[in-house]
């Protein structure tokens, strides 16, 4: 796992308080403890962890650790 990729995932197990045991992989919106309040400290988990600010359009479309992979590469982050 390189640095950007435990980045990511360090950022999910904290701002929605999960084991490290849950296959993040699969994770969506809505689950676990994955709510409108856990989304924007997710947001800015990720926000501070990679120095970036993200869009309204992408904080909305952030709904998956997979598509919020894909969103991460617009602000060039690699995943």
């Amino acid at each position: 796992m390189n640095d950007n990729q435990k980045k990511y995932c360090d950022a999910f197990i904290e701002a929605l308080n999960i084991d490290k045991t849950v296959d993040l992989h699969l994770l969506k919106y809505r689950d676990y403890s994955w709510d409108s309040v856990a989304h924007m400290i997710l947001m800015s988990t990720l926000e501070d962890a990679f120095d970036i600010q993200f869009e309204t359009d992408d904080v909305i479309d952030f709904s998956s650790f997979e598509k919020g992979k894909e969103i991460m590469m617009k602000y060039d982050v690699t995943i």
